[in-house]
């Protein structure tokens, strides 16, 4: 198998991180949230993306890669979502990358979203989880402050019909197969 580059694997990460942010993914924060929580009665974790306004670079790849629908309607989902801003810091070069590399968008979409729904507290009672892009994040809870991979967590437990979305504020990237 060829070795990917840095900048390869940063595009895929950056494609998950956009399907992560479609499915809407608010981070683990052990035992505290700021404030109630709504449940989106009805809405699945990517019209609850749609919904929240600060995932439009996440919704817009997963759409362009082709995952909205599964992610809509293909059974229970935990997404690690980045925000807008947090896409804001990815160069626009390699995000453009991505867009031209349909399988490299997915597998860093899909290093976002694990199968099941894990709120918060079975999220800070795991080491990793493993995503659908096949490779696993790295969790690590210290008091109240929960990163996935070196994401930080900024809000968890955003309830959706088919799961719930974890907000972080990186783009998480695979590792190189």
């Amino acid at each position: 198998m060829k070795s990917i580059s840095f900048k390869s694997r940063l595009g895929v990460v950056l494609a998950l991180v956009a399907l992560a942010a479609s499915v809407v993914a608010g981070a683990a924060v052990a035992g505290s949230r700021s404030g109630p929580e709504p449940r989106e009665q009805g809405k699945n974790v990517v019209e609850t993306a749609i919904a929240a306004g600060s995932f439009k670079t996440l919704v817009s790849l997963v759409k362009q890669a082709g995952l909205a629908d599964t992610l809509a309607t293909g059974g229970r989902f935990t997404v690690f979502a980045p925000t807008d801003a947090a896409f804001a810091k990815v160069p626009k070069r390699t995000l453009a990358a991505l867009g031209a590399n349909p399988a490299k968008l997915r597998a860093v979409l899909l290093y976002h979203v694990a199968r099941g729904k894990l709120p918060a507290q079975r999220v800070v009672k795991r080491n990793s989880i493993k995503t659908l892009n096949g490779a696993s994040v790295r969790v690590k809870a210290r008091g109240m402050s929960v990163k996935i991979n070196k994401a930080k967590v900024l809000k968890a437990n955003v309830e959706a019909s088919n799961g719930v979305i974890h907000v972080i504020n990186r783009v998480l990237i695979p590792p190189a197969r």
